[in-house]
């Protein structure tokens, strides 16, 4: 497990994060229903080069969940806007998965943040994108929030299954499960679900562009959630290189496939070191 000591006020809301390695800073951002415990086979074969940040969003993992908050894509990239001025970093290599993708973009194209280089894999960043789950959380929010304890638990084990290619095991679910459980994990999840709002892509997909950092987009090949069409489309919008598939990987690439993302980021940034 990796450990987030530190905590953070941004935009009103505790923000939980760690750091592990030496060396320039590297910042991993992770997507929804997921946490900071995505990297955790990943943080330590990339920490002898690289200085890396990992937190969990705000209404995620171990950061602060309250009721009424906004955890919506339109606040998650000022909060990552906030996190590199607290830390002290302008240029650090990036890492990204699902919304974590849509984050570093929109803080890229809306708030100016700069990358050293970019790893984003499986991201919310083109419409259309919400499965007919999604939409119904959207509609019958309360009813979700309010469900027995039993039946909330097997929804929520079902749904994270479908994020892999291969079946979770156990303990890998248990830490995913875990955040969204109780009185206050409960209706954080469907809180998280409801504010899913195409909108914030919308807002971003007609000014993507070359970035003036290497750019890496990587997919796996047998991503239900979204599909990797859509990592060809990105690829050709913001990277001089095509998408890369990652094969007998779903959209949870870091539970599938955690070495090829290890390969790939350590490709990158010793290259541009």
């Amino acid at each position: 497990m990796l450990l987030l000591p530190n905590s953070t006020q941004i935009e009103g809301n505790l923000v939980r994060w760690g750091r592990m390695g030496q060396g320039p800073a590297l910042v991993a951002i992770h997507g929804t229903p997921f946490s900071a415990q995505v990297w955790r086979r990943i943080v330590p074969h990339i920490a002898p080069y690289r200085m890396v940040y990992f937190y969990d969003l705000i209404g995620y993992g171990q950061s602060e969940m309250h009721c009424d908050q906004d955890v919506s894509l339109g606040v998650q990239n000022t909060v990552l806007a906030g996190l590199f001025a607290h830390w002290g970093l302008t240029q650090p290599d990036i890492l990204a998965h699902d919304f974590g993708g849509a984050t570093v973009l929109r803080g890229h194209f809306l708030n100016g943040l700069q990358y050293r280089s970019l790893t984003i894999f499986d991201a919310v960043a083109l419409a259309p994108w919400g499965s007919p789950f999604v939409q119904h959380v959207r509609k019958h929010e309360e009813a979700f929030a309010e469900m027995p304890d039993y039946m909330h638990e097997a929804l929520l084990r079902a749904y994270l299954q479908t994020s892999a290619h291969l079946a979770l095991p156990e303990d890998a679910l248990q830490i995913y499960l875990s955040p969204w459980i109780g009185a206050v994990g409960q209706p954080a999840f469907y809180r998280q679900i409801a504010q899913m709002d195409q909108c914030y892509t919308d807002e971003i997909e007609p000014i993507y562009q070359k970035m003036p950092c290497p750019v890496q987009v990587l997919w796996g090949a047998q991503d239900d959630w979204i599909p990797p069409a859509k990592g060809h489309d990105l690829a050709q919008k913001i990277s001089d290189k095509p998408c890369q598939i990652i094969e007998n990987a779903g959209h949870l690439v870091q539970e599938d496939r955690p070495e090829d993302i290890v390969a790939a980021v350590l490709k990158m940034i010793l290259r541009s070191s």
